[in-house]
């Protein structure tokens, strides 16, 4: 009986250092190839398809796209602060979100977050495709930072943390949903009292302003 099969071949093509986006810093990294082969008997002797590149992180083991290693440490990090501008406001948007409704104080509020955040003016589309998205697919504010979050700084954790807090307070206080929200946020951002309370207080010394 012939024995007929396929598998996946992997080598490492070059070997270097590049600026990792997770570690923030620069650490060693292989460029690998991946390639699945027909083989016989166990033996890989035909390729059967294109290979597939990707460069690996010696230190957090993630995995990236080639054009990685043609970024420099000054392009990731905008990259990075861009990203981070977007969660925080989808995050301010989730807690408003909380209780099912948004009212138009809120949207000014999230409006005036978002000109903080990314330094222009969202406008009432873009934010209600914000809001329609988060709705439809049922996504809630505890989960999505729990998950975002963890690529964030202690300073972006602060910076965020005061957006949904002033999200939360658009009509002058919280209900029970956007209570209950923004009481988890201190567990989730893995936050000490200390930490949260000065978010908080240096939320309340910001003016927003349209």
């Amino acid at each position: 009986m012939i024995l007929i099969g396929t598998m996946n071949l992997t080598r490492t093509r070059e070997t270097g250092q590049f600026y990792c986006p997770t570690c923030r810093c620069a650490q060693e990294y292989r460029l690998r190839s991946r390639r699945p082969f027909l083989t016989l008997y166990f033996i890989p002797v035909v390729p059967i398809g294109a290979a597939e590149w990707f460069v690996d992180c010696r230190g957090c083991r993630d995995k990236w796209d080639p054009t990685v290693l043609q970024m420099d440490q000054r392009e990731h990090e905008q990259v990075q602060a861009e990203q981070f501008q977007r969660e925080a406001l989808r995050s301010a948007v989730l807690v408003v979100l909380a209780d099912d409704q948004i009212s138009g104080t809120e949207v000014n509020v999230l409006r005036q977050i978002a000109q903080q955040l990314l330094g222009r003016m969202v406008d009432r589309e873009e934010l209600g495709e914000l809001c329609s998205i988060a709705q439809q697919n049922k996504i809630r504010a505890a989960n999505y930072v729990m998950t975002v979050s963890r690529r964030w700084s202690e300073a972006q954790k602060s910076e965020a943390l005061q957006a949904m807090f002033l999200a939360a307070t658009a009509e002058g206080k919280m209900d029970g949903a956007q209570l209950q929200v923004m009481t988890q946020m201190r567990d989730i951002l893995e936050l000490t009292e200390q930490e949260y309370q000065s978010a908080i207080e240096a939320a309340l010394q910001r003016e927003l302003v349209e």
